[in-house]
């Protein structure tokens, strides 16, 4: 008789005062996503591995009268803990997240708007490039590795110098033009730099497409 598998322990704890559970592998966003609390992110897809590069799905989690900031994309839960997502120190670091993304990005819409909800209509920081729209979050990267199975985009360089380009910076014939990576971009970016990443298609398949 195959024994019965038993059920993993469900994990409580509380978002904005209220009571939550969530499995052990469950992190603190995929459990406020599925009790319906938002936590705005850019950079997180279901799709995707999480790996927390912008920072804009933080919250406070305190236990003990003692409180941390944390991307909520890559945390798991404690049992107990209480979890905020729009405490004042939550927002401080939202506002200025979103400040150094008006600088980097400063021709996105999307970053614009987002940023003017949270009160946040001007930058600190310098600007380099006043039609930049492209927010550098590698959810392209990522969607094309993991879910295309091919390496077509790649980012050069790091830091502030960090720019999303293709191997050796040449057309890449890997890309099969599908435009999973213009489908997940947030602000819309790729969709003017996929000829560049992919080379004229025609050419390459004596068609106007891949295959």
């Amino acid at each position: 008789m195959t024994p019965k598998k038993k059920k993993p322990k469900m994990i409580k704890f509380t978002i904005n005062g209220r009571q939550v559970q969530a499995k052990p592998e469950w992190t603190i966003l995929e459990t406020a996503r599925l009790n319906h609390i938002h936590i705005p992110t850019l950079c997180f897809h279901p799709a995707i591995t999480p790996w927390g590069s912008c920072r804009l799905c933080v919250v406070e989690m305190r236990s003990e009268k003692q409180g941390k900031i944390i991307p909520s994309c890559l945390s798991l839960p404690e049992p107990e803990v209480e979890v905020f997502t729009e405490s004042e120190r939550v927002q401080n670091v939202r506002r200025w997240v979103l400040e150094m993304l008006l600088a980097e990005c400063p021709a996105s819409r999307e970053i614009k708007d987002l940023a003017a909800r949270y009160g946040v209509t001007s930058t600190r920081f310098g600007i380099t490039d006043p039609k930049e729209d492209c927010l550098r979050c590698g959810r392209c990267v990522a969607v094309c590795h993991e879910v295309v199975g091919v390496q077509a985009l790649t980012f050069g360089s790091r830091g502030v110098k960090k720019q999303l380009e293709t191997p050796y910076r040449i057309p890449n014939s890997a890309c099969i033009g599908c435009g999973c990576c213009v489908s997940v971009c947030p602000t819309g970016a790729l969709q003017n730099r996929l000829d560049t990443v992919r080379g004229d298609l025609s050419r390459r398949t004596g068609h106007g497409f891949a295959h």
